[in-house]
């Protein structure tokens, strides 16, 4: 296995940061899902070492990674915080950590530029860190996590602080790490994000593993937990009574936008039977739909509806 966590629990005097964790990971490229405070963190520092367990054990490519410095050698992290030195050259600092992982300078500085030059930081990596915007100290410590070439590459929100095009291209890149047969972990709120590299999942929330699967499970565990939609139409009373005449929806309910417009709000749990409907209802009664989403789209509902099914309230 690539990672195994056997009972494993993580306190912070009372806190709970992960909470009896059991999970046996072969290798391949997998997406770790939470709202934020889920447990994300603390599991990814687990991993790297950074810290121990109160109980259980942790092994990573069949190590423990606590203070193994042969291990640190075979795994790159990119964390969500930036301790990097303000008043040093991007390129500078990749090549001191390479350094750290005991590459000759001049094998450091071949390796960093090249590194430098994936990430799209060419122009600018003789510069200052103090002087590059967010999205550039993201490309800086993306390329410090990759430059040694690791086995296991683990990312905590890699994509935060990124415009389009920066996410755009850092995702090609991990979508090439991917496919050159490494593997990777990537932590995220934004299931968009995690999708568009890998089809296999873990959804953590409190500190605890909710599911694991595909994307295709995670779907079908969005579309059975009860989901709150929001729909602007043309005639929202008349859609609401369709929807509840077809036993569609637990409840639908008139709304205001916060323009004023009139909303439909439904609370579903058949969404796909839902959004595979409307269609025929639009083209059969003249409705016109403006717009339909979730009430929100960072998961915190999907989860909270997760942690309810875990104690039994669902």
């Amino acid at each position: 296995m690539m990672i195994e966590f056997d009972h494993v629990t993580r306190l912070y005097g009372r806190v709970l940061g992960v909470n009896d964790i059991c999970l046996a990971l072969p290798p391949g490229a997998y997406g770790l899902l939470g709202p934020n405070g889920a447990g994300k963190s603390t599991f990814l520092h687990l991993i790297t070492g950074q810290l121990k367990p109160t109980r259980g054990t942790v092994k990573v490519l069949g190590m423990n990674p606590r203070n193994n410095q042969q291990l640190f050698r075979r795994i790159g992290f990119c964390p969500s915080f930036e301790g990097m030195y303000a008043g040093i050259s991007g390129l500078n600092w990749v090549v001191f950590l390479l350094e750290m992982q005991g590459l000759r300078p001049a094998q450091a500085r071949k390796c960093a530029e090249e590194c430098m030059e994936r990430v799209g930081m060419t122009d600018a990596m003789t510069r200052p860190i103090s002087s590059y915007s967010r999205g550039m100290r993201q490309r800086v410590k993306l390329a410090q996590a990759i430059s040694h070439e690791p086995e296991l590459l683990i990312l905590d929100e890699p994509l935060s602080g990124l415009d389009p095009i920066g996410r755009s291209q850092m995702t090609n890149l991990l979508r090439d790490w991917i496919k050159s047969g490494k593997s990777l972990i990537i932590a995220s709120h934004v299931l968009y994000e995690i999708e568009a590299l890998t089809q296999s999942f873990l959804l953590i929330s409190g500190g605890r593993l909710l599911a694991s699967g595909t994307a295709e499970e995670v779907h079908e565990l969005l579309n059975n937990v009860p989901m709150e939609i929001h729909i602007r139409a043309n005639e929202p009373r008349q859609l609401a009574g369709m929807i509840l005449a077809a036993s569609l929806a637990e409840s639908a309910k008139m709304g205001r936008t916060d323009s004023g417009d009139e909303l439909l709000v439904v609370s579903t749990r058949s969404t796909t039977q839902l959004a595979s409907a409307i269609p025929d209802w639009v083209r059969d009664s003249g409705i016109q739909i403006y717009e339909m989403k979730t009430a929100d789209d960072s998961l915190q509902s999907l989860f909270n509806s997760l942690m309810k099914i875990h104690r039994g309230e669902l």
